[in-house]
C-alpha cells in the first residue's frame, strides 16, 4: 500500500510541474548573480567566460521518500538576457525535509547552449553540482559542455536519492 501511494505521489509531482508557467524572474536572477559573486569571487570567471548560462534564483525542494523541486529562471547568452526557463525535478530514495537554493547552469559553447534550449532538456541522475560557499576554492571543469553551481539559501534536507532535472526554455 505504501509503495502504491509513493508511486502515485511521484506521478502527481511529475505532472504538476509540467503545468507550472514560466515567469519573468530576471530581476531576482540579477540579484542571485550578485549574491553568488559576493559569496565567492572565484565564480566570476565562469560568468565572464561562458558562452551562456541559466540562473534559477530560487528553487524550492522537498521530499519524504519521494521528492520534487521546481523553479523559474533567466537564460543569458553573452551576458544578455535571451529567454526564460523553468526547472522541475523528481527524486526517489531516502530523503526528508525541504530547502531553497539557487542554481546556475553554465554552457561552455554554442553546442551546449543549443542542446539546453532544445525541447525538454534533462540532466540524468549522474549530473553533479558544485556548492558555492564563502571562500571555498574550486577548480572545476565542464562536463559535456555544462557546469552546474548551487548555493543553499535555507532549509534542512537529508537526502540519498536518485532523480533528474528537466528544463523548458522560452526565448524572448
Amino acid at each position: 500500500m505504501k509503495l502504491k501511494f509513493s508511486i502515485l505521489v511521484l506521478f502527481l509531482i511529475a505532472f504538476s510541474f509540467n503545468g507550472v508557467a514560466q515567469k519573468d524572474v530576471s530581476a531576482k536572477s540579477a540579484e542571485a548573480i550578485k549574491e553568488l559573486k559576493q559569496t565567492n569571487d572565484k565564480i566570476s570567471k565562469y560568468f565572464s567566460s561562458a558562452y551562456g548560462y541559466a540562473v534559477f534564483p530560487s528553487i524550492g525542494k522537498g521530499g519524504l521518500g519521494v521528492g520534487g523541486a521546481a523553479g523559474n529562471g533567466t537564460l543569458y547568452r553573452g551576458g544578455s538576457i535571451v529567454g526564460d526557463c523553468k526547472m522541475s525535478q523528481v527524486t526517489i530514495g531516502f530523503q526528508a525535509g525541504g530547502q531553497v537554493y539557487s542554481e546556475v547552469v553554465f554552457f561552455k559553447d554554442k553546442k551546449a547552449f543549443d542542446r539546453f534550449v532544445g525541447d525538454n532538456f534533462e540532466f540524468a541522475a549522474q549530473a553533479t553540482a558544485v556548492a558555492v560557499t564563502a571562500g571555498a576554492s574550486f577548480e572545476v571543469d565542464y562536463r559535456d559542455g555544462i557546469l552546474i553551481f548551487t548555493h543553499a539559501k535555507g532549509g534542512l534536507m537529508y537526502e540519498a536519492s536518485v532523480g533528474g532535472q528537466k528544463f523548458k526554455t522560452e526565448m524572448r
